[in-house]
């Protein structure tokens, strides 16, 4: 399969700063707020559990779908991580990220070896995401209304 062009410097920063991201699978699931985290320039999430009618399965079934942090909506792929290297990274900077009082159980769950199993790479299905993430029109990107998943610190997975 050949390499996705990167997530651009905007959009990268504005999801390494995001709390919590919203993730769907397809177009006719709804948004599930995860807690996103960047590792080398790219996004990984991590499910909490592995329910039949979860968004981790449901991404397994069909790989394509949208995240949406702030007002961008951003078509994305969904990939299955491997490698050890790339989970073990992903379980220290949810240590970094989310290190207060109130996240250290959930921090501490997302280490636990078979959470780790369920890491997703999210990589952008067209070049829009490679545009600013601080205004004007993005093709393949679309500006949303109403509340998202941004600024809300919940519970992942909820």
């Amino acid at each position: 399969m050949a390499k996705s062009a990167p997530f651009s410097e905007d959009v990268i920063e504005a999801l390494r700063t995001a709390k919590s991201l919203g993730v769907r699978s397809g177009s006719d699931h709804r948004y599930t707020g995860v807690w996103p985290i960047v590792v080398e320039g790219r996004l990984f999430v991590r499910s909490w559990n592995d329910k039949p009618t979860g968004w981790f399965r449901a991404f397994k079934k069909e790989p394509d779908g949208t995240v949406q942090v702030g007002k961008l909506e951003i078509p994305v792929r969904a990939r299955h991580v491997r490698s050890e290297r790339l989970r073990k990274a992903v379980t220290a900077a949810y240590g970094q990220k989310y290190n207060t009082k109130g996240s250290r159980k959930w921090v501490d769950g997302f280490a636990e070896p078979e959470r780790e199993l369920t890491t997703l790479e999210f990589v952008p299905l067209s070049s829009a995401s490679r545009l600013s993430a601080s205004g004007g029109a993005m093709p393949g990107a679309t500006a949303v209304a109403g509340p998202s998943a941004r600024g809300r610190r919940r519970r992942p997975d909820r």
